[in-house]
């Protein structure tokens, strides 16, 4: 009977006697060289089998050169493969460099802000679009025989429905093609939609091209914001985003004052004309000035650009990825809605952010019946307070701004990695404007004895807090969710669409029948319960997001590391002093040292 062999025994017919694993020579230096070849690794191993059957242990020693032989096949593939991956690695198409002039992050800030004005035009006119046709809501009941809520299903839910699906349908496009073909083929298409309604001859058609229009429309708003994030860093986000957002609200207000006076001067159908117009222009401004910004894409570009020069092994890693029906859906169709019911945090957003776009358009059906009904308003007239609108959401962006100063600091203090919860002060502030300029505008607005400039003045805070809202929370779902914002973004962007879309269906019939007071008091107490939301994000958000699957988190690395560095006091995030959590005077008070001691040497 064969004796049964010892690790020690198994271990020797696996490594040579320097105890260095088969296949490796121990004639090298350090036993470190590979042997000339899988075949003379396997004749060293035919050898120790053969001693090990001299001494009665043949038949686990066939077992063992097969196991050895198979082994020695894995490391040959496995050496092969790594050779390979190197060499297809090295075949990899990146950027020349940090200050590469390709790259969208090295255009100079006047190329930048040149095409950051252009995408936030896009989006007045689409977003203008959508509110214009509103003041025309009475002459399309007259002209297609139906009722008022039937003609605002039309003029604005059908549109606002457009805006639900398309942020799935261009987002996978944007990713696919880029972002310049993506704008110019939705604008032709919102183009020739638009031209259907003034043209329609039923309700049935009016439907369908404002729904087909409000699909193409919501190309700029879903990749106007992505054009901001390729081209501006995290510091300048926050100005181009501020530019952005203000234009989100623009549009929406400009319109029902253009609209009413067209509709009253020239017949509703002109305001579909005049739309037409801006949009050609904007489309105009598209191709000539338009270049592509979505670095995927262009690196993709210059690997083809470079296997027609020669390298016919450049690839870039746009050309590998995962195209297929199944990779698309699952991260067009499947991720919005995915990383929205796992992250409460971005579904408590949401649902605040969807409310505040739901009151904005509820306000294009609320607001006659302060300014038409009860102040007796003409039509064109009816739509002037929107100005006081337009004047809130401009001061908004302005204040956003001031408030975004303190941001460059930060950003030296915490190595680019700010804390995404330092962008939530205008929030902060928005949430109880909302509230105020809500009630201001029910309790001055509903008695004709009252002056009319009280109630239209109201719209001041409100237009303030729609803009400080929306910058600040869609910043903050952009630095918090990272390379996954995209997704997050869109499931946000499909929601309060629906939200805007069914607001004002019911609006008019709220205000008339509750009355301005009692709607706009029940408007107020829901911003009151919604206020506290950045405050419990600014309180809580970093330890919400150290459990969050999506949430990269590279600000706590770097909190760590002020701790220790005695920058921020240990355990930093439970303080409540707003000064330990970012580290900013003492972070103050040490360049002064260091500068004074300087100064002393």
């Amino acid at each position: 009977m064969s004796q049964r062999p010892t690790p020690s025994s198994l271990k020797s017919a696996y490594f040579t006697p320097l105890g260095t694993p088969l296949g490796l020579s121990e004639n090298a230096p350090g036993g470190s060289t590979p042997a000339d070849s899988p075949g003379e690794a396997r004749s060293s191993a035919a050898s120790t089998v053969a001693a090990a059957d001299d001494n009665g242990e043949g038949a686990k020693s066939q077992k063992d050169l097969r196991d050895a032989e198979r082994r020695l096949e894995t490391e040959a593939d496995d050496d092969h493969e790594d050779e390979a991956e190197k060499a297809d690695k090295a075949n990899e198409v990146g950027w020349e460099g940090d200050s590469d002039p390709l790259n969208p992050q090295n255009w100079s800030p006047r190329k930048k802000w040149l095409i950051t004005i252009l995408v936030s035009v896009l989006t007045v006119n689409v977003t203008f679009a959508s509110s214009a046709p509103s003041s025309a809501t009475m002459l399309i009941s007259q002209r297609f025989q139906v009722g008022t809520v039937v003609s605002t299903l039309v003029l604005t839910t059908c549109f606002l429905l457009g805006y639900c699906f398309g942020p799935i349908v261009w987002s996978t496009f944007s990713e696919l093609f880029g972002r310049r073909p993506v704008f110019i083929f939705t604008f032709l298409g919102y183009m020739c939609f638009i031209i259907g309604q003034p043209l329609a001859t039923n309700i049935q058609t009016f439907a369908i091209t404002r729904f087909l229009s409000g699909l193409c429309a919501a190309s700029p708003l879903t990749n106007a914001g992505g054009v901001i994030a390729d081209m501006h860093d995290a510091l300048n986000r926050g100005y181009a985003m501020s530019l952005f957002s203000g234009s989100v609200f623009i549009g929406p207000c400009l319109g029902p004052i253009v609209g009413s006076f067209v509709a009253q001067e020239v017949g509703y159908e002109w305001i579909f004309w005049v739309i037409l117009i801006f949009a050609f222009v904007c489309w105009l401004g598209v191709v000539i000035f338009l270049p592509e910004t979505f670095a995927p894409v262009l690196l993709a570009k210059k690997a083809k650009k470079l296997r027609k020069e020669g390298n016919e092994k450049a690839w870039a890693p746009h050309e590998r990825t995962d195209w297929s029906v199944g990779g698309v859906a699952k991260r067009t169709l499947l991720r919005p809605f995915q990383i929205l019911a796992l992250e409460p945090m971005l579904l408590l957003i949401t649902i605040y952010l969807s409310v505040v776009y739901g009151l904005l358009y509820g306000l294009f059906e609320g607001l006659p019946v302060i300014f038409q009904e009860i102040h007796g308003f003409s039509l064109g007239l009816a739509a002037l307070p929107f100005v006081g609108v337009l004047v809130g959401t401009t001061l908004g962006a302005g204040l956003n701004v001031l408030l975004s100063r303190k941001y460059r600091e930060l950003q030296i203090i915490w190595k680019g990695s700010v804390p995404p919860e330092e962008r939530l002060t205008g929030a902060m502030i928005a949430g109880w404007l909302l509230a105020i300029g809500c009630f201001w505008l029910g309790w001055t607005g509903f008695r004709a004895d009252i002056h009319w400039a009280a109630p239209a003045v109201a719209l001041v805070p409100i237009g303030m807090s729609f803009t400080l809202i929306f910058i600040t929370l869609l910043t903050y779902i952009t630095d918090s969710y990272l390379m996954y914002a995209a997704s997050a973004l869109a499931s946000n962007t499909i929601f309060r669409s629906a939200f805007g879309a069914a607001f004002p269906l019911f609006t008019r019939q709220f205000f008339t029948n509750l009355g301005p007071n009692v709607a706009c008091s029940i408007l107020g107490g829901i911003a009151i319960l919604l206020a506290p939301t950045p405050f419990l994000f600014y309180r809580y958000g970093s330890r919400i997001r150290k459990h969050s699957k999506f949430a990269p988190c590279p600000d706590f690395k770097v909190r760590e590391e002020l701790e220790q560095d005695g920058i921020l006091p240990e355990d930093s995030l439970k303080s409540k002093d707003p000064d330990a959590r970012t580290g900013v005077k003492a972070w103050r008070r040490r360049q002064a040292d260091e500068k004074n001691g300087h100064a002393g040497a």
